[in-house]
């Protein structure tokens, strides 16, 4: 028999640890290849951990709500066969490993640090260790770093958990406010502060029902109050006629599906026409950064996808320009499923340069979406109708049943305006009505 250790995968750049949300298997459970052992949350999303090998668990090295740093070991797993080293490095050691080697160290030694950190009670936040769940909802409720250390914490080696803040918000109100030493310090130049909107106390019925905010429900709600204190938004519209596109997807779809084992709808069109649109005003594939403006050398393309429990999440195409029609419809389906099922990386919803929603799913004909920080654009796909339209011909213009759509977008006039916000809404009406018929995927 052999032990293979189950350890916290890396999950993108900026993803450096996770919590542990629920476990999937208990000790003595048989383990298949590739099947989820575990939940975790980040700050972006939530996932499941699968396994590598099939065996039992016969430990677990971490409890719920428990932080794991990347790279530890989260489980034990008995397998048949030779022992699995954690480890393994293979050839000799070269000069020009010493940097992957001493970054590879280093890593440890923060992960070590977490470690104690994680097992020891601490009085102050330079000690205290804290979950990236913990963090983000005492940012939503407005909790102080200096608050939130007064905080008892029930987890293990008195860390906060989700229930200790959520315990702690429930009672804020009825609770004397904490003593909290405030520094005095004196500025030069003080700014003026307006008052804080307080909101105003909602009067609940015995009739009335009270939902509780889901942990994904209260990131967006933050994110969307974000972005409209950040970038001042502002609305472009225009109708594109997609008769070509509608008669087009109708010849081919059973073949391409036939063929590609895809289902071909009409986004991964979408996606084609503002991809190239981007690269025709990269403007507007850009972000902001205080007086500075980054401009995106890659064009990644978020999708909002709507999740059952009707929240909104936004994986990314990644260099959407660079594929052609197959592989954005490879890419929208796979992104779209897992998105529903829980199944996403964390790196696969990051790093997005414009987005676009389709509205239309939900039969609206038009939207003024909010947009995806940190982005300047969002683009909203309306419902495809069919509706009497004016043709121009040689011979005169006469009345005809056409499917045509409304595209709304909502850009950032700090940094975009009117001028190029219309030109590049008009550009992607421009590229889906001149979509060729006789096309081959």
């Amino acid at each position: 028999m052999a032990k293979f250790e189950l350890t916290l995968p890396k999950m993108g750049e900026s993803v450096a640890e996770a919590t542990i949300t629920s476990w999937l298997k208990d000790v003595g459970d048989t383990i298949e290849m590739d099947e989820a052992v575990l939940e975790i949350a980040t700050d972006k999303v939530d996932s499941e951990i699968p396994s590598e090998v099939e065996g039992v668990l016969i430990e677990k090295r971490f409890e719920v709500d428990d932080i794991v740093q990347v790279g530890q070991v989260i489980a034990i797993i008995e397998t048949e066969g030779d022992d699995i080293l954690a480890v393994e490095t293979t050839g000799e050691l070269k000069s020009e490993d010493t940097p992957a080697i001493v970054s590879e160290l280093t890593e440890r030694v923060e992960i070590a640090k977490a470690e104690v950190s994680s097992k020891v009670p601490a009085i102050s936040s330079n000690e205290r260790f804290y979950s990236p769940l913990v963090k983000n909802i005492a940012k939503q409720e407005g909790i102080s770093q200096e608050e939130l250390d007064t905080i008892h914490g029930t987890g293990k080696g008195g860390r906060v958990t989700k229930n200790d803040i959520l315990s702690y918000i429930d009672n804020r109100g009825a609770a004397p406010a904490p003593n909290l030493q405030v520094k005095e310090t004196v500025l030069s130049q003080p700014k003026p502060v307006l008052p804080k909107a307080e909101p105003k106390p909602v009067v609940v019925s015995g009739a009335d029902e009270i939902i509780e905010m889901t942990r994904m429900g209260k990131l967006i709600s933050q994110h969307m109050t974000n972005s409209l204190h950040t970038s001042a938004h502002v609305q472009s519209f225009i109708e594109a006629d997609v008769t070509k596109i509608w008669n087009w997807r109708n010849k081919v779809k059973d073949e391409f599906e036939k063929r590609e084992g895809e289902k071909l709808t009409f986004t991964p069109i979408f996606m084609e026409a503002v991809a190239k649109a981007l690269r025709d005003y990269p403007l507007l594939n850009i972000s902001v950064d205080g007086d500075k403006i980054i401009k995106k050398k890659n064009i990644n393309l978020g999708m909002a996808t709507a999740l059952a429990d009707g929240n909104l999440i936004v994986p990314v195409i990644k260099d959407a320009d660079q594929l052609n029609l197959v592989g954005i419809t490879k890419q929208v389906n796979d992104l779209a499923n897992r998105a529903r099922n829980n199944q996403l990386r964390p790196d696969e919803i990051q790093d997005g340069t414009y987005t676009v929603t389709n509205v239309g799913s939900f039969g609206s004909i038009m939207g003024t979406p909010i947009i995806n920080q940190p982005q300047v654009g969002i683009l909203a796909l309306g419902a495809i109708r069919k509706v009497p339209a004016v043709i121009e011909t040689s011979e005169g213009d006469f009345i005809g049943i056409r499917y045509r759509m409304f595209l709304s977008h909502s850009y950032d006039h700090r940094v975009v305006n009117g001028a190029l916000g219309g030109m590049f809404v008009k550009a992607v009406k421009d590229y889906l009505e001149a979509w060729d018929m006789h096309r081959e995927v």
